[in-house]
């Protein structure tokens, strides 16, 4: 495999698409209104809960604005919801650098477009094997995948994507973006993947750990054969 070495950025980058699925709702109702007020021509990407919520929030606002995710790639949801964002457009416009122009002329070819900013939380499993008498399925269902691998895309790629986990940071992401006419700042950007990947390596953590005390006969006795 080639590594790709990146000489050329920008230093601020507008936020012209938005990607937001959350497990966590709460906060979205004052943020993701203050985006759209900063940029009318906004785009907002979601999913399922996600996008009825935030279908609520915008109102009228949404029309034209607001994009299931499976309209935007083309894919329905699958297997009961667990596959929504494991889709090559989702990832194109993560990964998507600006001054490469064979990732330029992918997005053209598949008609992609670069995601500036992602709001993901996930499903919550410290919480679930936290509950007495969880049982190991349970706190199977409750591993993310999708959330994980947007997150890590987007913190990754600190070069022009803002990877949002905290709601707790919204009220600053949204001040910041409003000094500065819409867009996000590299400094802002490298510390959202710092704690995007604090953030996923404590989830892994916590899902190693838990997995990890669990015995072969405790997995035999979950399940009918």
């Amino acid at each position: 495999m080639t590594i790709n070495v990146v000489e050329r950025i920008d230093e601020r980058v507008k936020v012209r698409h938005l990607l937001v699925s959350v497990s966590d709702k709460s906060g979205l109702e004052e943020f993701v209104p203050r985006l759209v007020r900063l940029n009318p021509e906004l785009r907002v990407f979601s999913t399922g809960g996600t996008f009825a919520h935030l279908a609520k929030v915008l109102g009228a606002a949404a029309a034209g604005r607001l994009i299931q995710v499976s309209d935007y790639t083309g894919q329905p949801e699958t297997q009961g919801g667990l596959v929504k964002t494991l889709d090559f457009k989702i990832y194109l416009g993560l990964l998507t650098e600006t001054y490469n122009e064979a990732h330029q002329s992918d997005l053209s070819r598949t008609g992609s477009v670069p995601i500036d900013l992602v709001v993901v939380n996930l499903y919550p499993f410290r919480q679930t094997i936290a509950k007495a008498g969880v049982t190991l399925e349970e706190a199977r269902g409750n591993i993310d995948i999708g959330g994980p691998c947007m997150i890590r895309a987007a913190a990754k790629n600190f070069i022009r994507v803002a990877a949002v986990v905290d709601p707790a940071d919204y009220a600053s992401i949204a001040s910041e973006l409003e000094a500065n006419a819409g867009a996000t700042g590299l400094a802002l950007r490298f510390r959202l993947a710092q704690k995007a990947f604090a953030h996923t390596a404590a989830y892994d953590r916590a899902i190693a750990d838990y997995l990890g005390g669990v015995s072969a006969g405790d997995v035999s006795a979950c399940y009918r054969r």
